[in-house]
């Protein structure tokens, strides 16, 4: 995709971005601020763009509302350009292997209008299955969570739970990621260990360290530092995206919490703050290996930002892993529905970046802002 066409979906994305902080807010106010959390809003949101092109009426409304959108076309489009180009595979050229699909699981005797199967194949490249009257939702549970585990490299085998699948139509959407260092910046020789200050005050020993002597992109603001780590690009002159991971370290041990609040409820937060960097030498610097998985149910979440009127169970989960070579993560959505409704910088200063508490964490495309996933990590030895 062309730096023109990335730059023209910007303003569409910086919604979509809007979305993500507001679901982020609401997640924090759950049992999962206390846990090491990973998620993808753009899942959510992709699946929601989805369900939406089949609404009408207030329902439509609550949807277009919650999206921060003017109308379904518009989310047919970003979900277009976010399939085909955003999110394009370009492990071919050396860059990012990602995968994003989406599928929708009807049973008979009900159907799809032909307009909305149109544009789940043109705009979202869904796969559409019928299921044949007869089947037991066992067995479609058994299809969906297939079809999730494969689309996540098997990362996510069962995203249903037992019991689930007795809706009429299942809505799935899958995002996988995987992508090495733009740069050789850590070395597993160089890993040590060292403590990670708890938020509770207490330490947790023995936390595996990445250490780095190279430049990297820091800047600090009021409160808190930004450290931008960006994945190799494509060899593909004509793929201008540019993915990156950022971290979002606060000042203070126990600061997490209020930057959390700031990132989500200072309008532009991500835009303003996460837009430009600089490279500069570092001093110490210290980022912990981790790997986390989340999994939550997200009607509750999306009814108390004011959707509430269809009904159904939705399941998110997702997972991540961070090391000295790479980052490997993945997400996937469910809707079980009951009934239809870089540029280089001169080198300034020496900054340090010591991650050895609990810290915020983002994966986006920086060209157009698009935020893959987001989370925390309050124990890098957690789960």
């Amino acid at each position: 995709m062309d730096f023109e066409a990335l730059n023209a979906l910007k303003e569409t994305i910086s919604n979509q971005t809007d979305v993500a902080l507001e679901i982020t807010k609401q997640l924090l106010q759950t049992e999962l601020k206390d846990e090491n959390m990973v998620y993808s809003p753009l899942s959510i949101h992709i699946l929601l763009s989805m369900i939406a092109a089949d609404e009408t009426g207030p329902s439509l409304d609550q949807f277009l509302s919650v999206l921060k959108s003017k109308s379904t076309n518009d989310l047919n489009s970003l979900a277009f350009n976010l399939v085909t180009a955003v999110l394009a595979d370009g492990s071919a050229s050396c860059g990012p292997c990602l995968n994003f699909a989406n599928g929708l699981w009807v049973r008979e005797p009900h159907s799809l209008e032909s307009s909305y199967q149109q544009v789940l194949c043109n705009s979202y490249k869904a796969s559409i299955k019928q299921v044949t009257m007869g089947t037991s939702s066992e067995e479609v549970r058994t299809e969906v969570n297939a079809w999730v585990e494969e689309q996540t490299r098997g990362l996510i085998p069962e995203i249903l739970p037992p019991g689930s699948a007795n809706g009429i139509r299942i809505s799935a959407n899958a995002l996988y990621f995987k992508a090495t260092w733009y740069d050789e910046y850590f070395h597993e020789s160089e890993t040590k260990e060292d403590v990670f200050h708890l938020l509770g005050g207490d330490i947790v020993d023995k936390v595996p360290f990445m250490t780095s002597s190279a430049e990297h992109c820091i800047t600090a603001f009021e409160g808190f530092k930004a450290l931008r780590l960006p994945y190799q690009a494509s060899e593909d002159y004509e793929d201008c995206r540019s993915f990156s991971m950022w971290l979002l370290l606060p000042g203070a041990i126990d600061g997490l919490p209020a930057l959390a609040h700031r990132v989500c409820s200072e309008p532009g937060f991500i835009d303003v703050h996460l837009r430009s960097w600089e490279r500069v030498e570092v001093g110490k610097f210290l980022i912990p290996k981790f790997k986390i998985s989340t999994r939550f149910e997200a009607s509750d979440i999306l009814w108390k930002l004011g959707l509430t009127a269809r009904s159904s169970e939705m399941y998110h989960q997702a997972i991540i892993e961070v090391n000295e070579k790479d980052t490997t993560a993945a997400a996937a959505t469910v809707d079980d529905m009951c009934f239809a409704m870089c540029e280089d910088y001169r080198i300034k200063k020496k900054e340090d970046f010591v991650a050895d508490h609990p810290f915020m964490f983002l994966i986006k495309e920086d060209r157009t802002g698009t935020v893959l996933f987001m989370g925390h990590v309050l124990n890098p030895l957690g789960d």
